[in-house]
């Protein structure tokens, strides 16, 4: 791995465990196995190394959602597998985390992908959902958007109950319960 990945590698690391202030320029170096001069080589600075991070931490959320959003099925079949798919709850979303951060909240330009996938994971659902919708999968009453916000809101609201609870228990009774309002009334449309 080239060293300006292995910052990348390294800063997502750290952003994900200590947040963008807990993260220092001297722990980047020294989990990268990398030097002081290599970094300021390859990055203006921290917050240039976080930028590329965070892109790339964004990237692959993305990418891990759009498996089973883009797979094939029934809509509630699609958001079923989103929700079951396997994570890593105790550590939390990698990418809601940073909501929490003061300094990224505070940038425009670190906050950016942030939004920025929190806001295509709310369109990729909400697309879904009027999908359901339209094949008669979901009542007709359901608002696609509010639906998609109460799935992303599940997630990173499990995420954060596991997290002070150390168990999963929580996020997997918050999926539970909202599948369980989802389910369509006739279970063959579900498949």
């Amino acid at each position: 791995m080239s060293t300006p990945e292995r910052l990348i590698e390294a800063t997502r690391e750290l952003l994900w465990q200590r947040g963008y202030v807990g993260t220092s320029p001297k722990a980047i170096q020294q989990q990268a196995d990398a030097g002081q001069g290599s970094m300021y080589h390859h990055f203006a600075g921290k917050p240039d190394l976080a930028l590329a991070a965070i892109r790339r931490t964004a990237e692959e959320m993305r990418a891990a959602a759009e498996v089973p959003l883009g797979g094939p099925g029934p809509a509630y079949a699609r958001i079923s597998a989103y929700l079951l798919r396997e994570r890593d709850v105790l550590r939390g979303c990698p990418v809601g985390r940073l909501t929490m951060d003061p300094e990224v909240v505070a940038s425009d330009e670190l906050r950016a992908p942030v939004d920025e996938t929190l806001d295509w994971l709310r369109e990729r659902l909400e697309g879904i959902v009027e999908e359901g919708r339209e094949r008669g999968e979901f009542s007709a009453s359901l608002v696609p958007s509010e639906i998609a916000a109460l799935i992303v809101a599940t997630v990173q609201g499990g995420y954060v109950l596991a997290r002070a609870s150390g168990s999963t228990a929580a996020f997997d009774s918050g999926v539970r319960g909202l599948l369980a309002l989802l389910a369509p009334s006739d279970p063959s449309a579900a498949s």
